[in-house]
């Protein structure tokens, strides 16, 4: 009689994972759940949340009576996530630390503990996404311990498996996913790809899993939880104390403690001023924060980027953009923000540019473009430079006619050359 198939489960403590978990359970298979400690964080009455997510999951672990492992990536986490976090703060970019978790945490660490340490014939989570294949293909795979490089071995045959959006398209989570390698891809299951989170939470209430069901969703950076964010960077990065200038006249409009406080877009809360303002670009070197009158103010948008090397999920770029040198394909840049049409340009170095069809708002640097063609999402880049706005290039083009009007002044003025 064949063994059981043995799947590691990543547990978090809330419902998506304890639902990936049962439905693992369910399909007949040796489930093991993990919980990640990834960063110490004690909140206002001293209490630490890892410890109580942690607990949680135990409880979960022990109504599906399947064994419970707790392992600890603090350190690894500071090295690979917090650190980069705030090296790309302190560049004027704005970072993604939960698509840097996945690649690093995760789909390294975490996987590579599941397969050499617990004997997992494959990994789980929790994530609404899907792949290529079906269960018994990825059972099918080999794990190969290799180097990770930039190319892999071409004698090595294999088909490729593509990373799909979630049945749900409005929790899918790809985008956070857009980053990991294809060999954890190859031996991962998502229980959740098929369904919608309304079912999800039906299937956690017949389970009995009530106490994950009061738990809140979890939001926004999970380490810095409910505080402040300014006050949270503050405590590792000191003050740059810099000017809020204004975008249209270059008027100082008043001061503010640090330009990585900041992200595009986002509005400029100025002492003394009663109106919104809202940051539309950063300058490090002179710790310009610059901000304008609207909202949707021209200087907010582009359709323009560049991003740094591409990490394409099959490994190599698509064979259209290969042959191409462009491609048209889908773009966003924030998880929940609608697909809009682009065209991609390789470059020699493997970075692209992207022109989106339609000028977009608050693109910033230090995000992820994450690129889609149909349901499959391709990889991503991140943001490293920005195409000119649409206010830079109304102002071009203000200075152009009024040269050009110049001249003909000039000449008439001069009058006919003798």
């Amino acid at each position: 009689m064949q063994a059981a198939r043995r799947v590691v489960c990543a547990m978090s403590g809330g419902v998506d994972s304890s639902v990936a978990a049962l439905l693992l359970k369910r399909r007949g298979y040796e489930v093991i759940g993990v919980f990640m400690k990834n960063w110490d964080l004690v909140d206002e009455h001293g209490v630490c949340t890892a410890d109580k997510d942690c607990d949680d999951a135990y409880q979960v672990c022990q109504k599906l009576d399947i064994p419970f492992h707790q392992v600890s990536y603090i350190k690894e986490y500071w090295h690979e996530v917090f650190s980069y976090l705030l090296n790309e703060y302190e560049r004027g970019r704005t970072p993604n630390p939960d698509i840097m978790c996945n690649k690093h945490i995760k789909f390294n660490y975490f996987f590579r503990h599941a397969l050499e340490s617990l004997g997992a014939d494959a990994v789980a989570t929790g994530h609404y996404a899907r792949t290529s294949q079906d269960d018994d293909d990825v059972f099918q795979q080999k794990y190969v311990k290799r180097p990770e490089g930039l190319f892999r071995n071409r004698f090595e045959v294999r088909n490729v498996v593509h990373l799909l959006q979630a049945a749900d398209h409005f929790k899918d989570q790809t985008f956070f996913l857009s980053q990991i390698s294809q060999n954890a891809l190859r031996r991962t299951i998502f229980p959740l790809g098929g369904l919608t989170k309304g079912f999800v939470k039906k299937m956690a209430a017949e389970a009995g899993f009530h106490h994950v069901l009061k738990r809140k969703e979890s939001m926004g950076i999970c380490f810095i939880g409910e505080r402040h964010f300014a006050d949270f960077i503050l405590e590792y990065l000191h003050p740059q104390p810099g000017n809020f200038v204004s975008i249209e006249d270059g008027k100082i409009m008043g001061t503010h403690k640090g330009w990585f406080l900041f992200t595009l877009g986002q509005r400029a809360r100025i002492g003394g001023l009663r109106d919104p303002w809202f940051v539309v670009d950063k300058d490090v070197a002179s710790r310009a924060v610059f901000v304008a009158p609207t909202r949707d103010h021209p200087a907010l948008y582009r359709a323009l980027l560049r991003t740094d090397r591409v990490h394409w999920i099959t490994e190599e770029p698509p064979a259209e953009l290969v042959a191409n040198k462009m491609m048209e394909c889908l773009f966003r840049f924030q998880h929940q923000m609608a697909l809009v049409p682009c065209t991609l340009t390789l470059n020699q170095d493997g970075t692209v540019w992207v022109t989106l069809n339609n000028p977009i708002r608050a693109l910033t640097q230090g995000q992820f473009a994450v690129f889609y063609k149909g349901d499959k999402c391709l990889g991503s880049g991140k943001i490293m430079r920005l195409g000119p706005s649409l206010y830079t290039l109304g102002q071009s083009k203000n200075e152009n006619t009024s040269s050009t009007n110049m001249s003909k002044e000039e000449a008439e003025t001069c009058g006919p050359l003798s």
